[in-house]
């Protein structure tokens, strides 16, 4: 996209912030703004603090690209920041942010759209360290962190639930939700703007139990198997399911739908959506830019169609 077809020139890249993915958001904004500049825009990076409405009033971007992961950057805060400084801003808006953030609301959606999602419950973080919540195998999860922070599959061989819960220090929240463990594929699937992209399968590394942190993020931590060698019928299944669950939730831009699929011998066949991630990463291991290349969308294409939908009002 030339310059002089462009809505915007002058683009603030916010990352860091203070969450728990923040290491995370500093790689996928670094990522970001180097595109942004490679396209030919006027790149300002901030790193998201409490003072963000003043450094924003100070720099003065026509728009902001939000590279920020986890509470306060993907749950509506910064979103309506922005709504209030009149500032153009990619991804979701304020209702879909916080709304997709919460795991077990969004579900609800989700389910009353027609997407099949676990079944599951919310418990207190006391009450899942104490004893067991729900039949084993299952999975504790925050209800409202992103990038697998905090989360535990407690397997059949579990005697005890995880003791980390019981941490002083733990900081994601009191509020769990325990979730039926679906064996099988871990599959994901992205939508730009109104088009879902391929349908990637995950296999974390051999030294990790399932698709965490670090499997996310680390070099090496997994492999991603584009396109993921499922019946093709499966594959616009989970297209289908993904653009579903992204429209019933009211995302905007980029979104990513994450799945488990059990196919395995004498499983269930069962497909069900886990989370959509309005912030998913940008990072030099993340999927939506290799699902957007395998569309044939270099990463600073890529953003330049991000900013240039940018909006308010979202």
């Amino acid at each position: 996209m030339t310059g002089a077809h462009r809505r915007f020139q002058h683009v603030a890249v916010l990352l860091g912030g203070f969450s728990a993915e923040r290491e995370v958001s500093l790689r996928s904004g670094k990522a970001c703004a180097q595109a942004l500049e490679a396209a030919g825009y006027t790149v300002t990076r901030i790193d998201a603090r409490r003072d963000l409405a003043e450094h924003l009033t100070q720099v003065r971007p026509q728009a902001c690209f939000n590279a920020l992961h986890g509470r306060w950057g993907e749950d509506g805060c910064v979103q309506g920041l922005l709504e209030v400084l009149g500032i153009p801003y990619t991804h979701s808006g304020v209702l879909a942010s916080a709304l997709a953030m919460h795991k077990e609301r969004a579900k609800s959606v989700m389910r009353a759209a027609g997407v099949p999602v676990p079944a599951g419950r919310i418990v207190a973080r006391t009450e899942a360290a104490r004893a067991h919540v729900l039949e084993r195998p299952y999975v504790l999860k925050p209800v409202a962190e992103g990038s697998s922070v905090g989360v535990y599959i407690v397997r059949e061989d579990h005697a005890y639930p995880p003791q980390e819960l019981n941490d002083p220090g733990w900081a994601f929240g009191d509020d769990l939700l325990a979730e039926p463990f679906v064996a099988g594929r871990e599959l994901t699937c992205a939508v730009l703007g109104d088009r879902p992209l391929g349908v990637t399968e995950i296999i974390p590394a051999e030294s990790l139990r399932f698709y965490n942190y670090e499997a996310k993020y680390a070099d090496g931590g997994s492999r991603h198997l584009l396109p993921a060698p499922i019946s093709s019928n499966v594959y616009e299944l989970v297209q289908k399911l993904t653009l579903m669950a992204h429209r019933a939730l009211g995302c905007r831009g980029v979104s990513r739908a994450d799945f488990r699929y059990d196919d395995t011998p004498g499983g269930t066949g069962q497909l069900v959506c886990l989370e959509v991630n309005t912030q998913p990463g940008m990072t030099g291991t993340s999927l939506v830019p290799e699902l957007a290349a395998h569309a044939g969308l270099s990463l600073p294409e890529l953003v330049s169609w991000m900013v240039e939908e940018a909006s308010c009002n979202r």
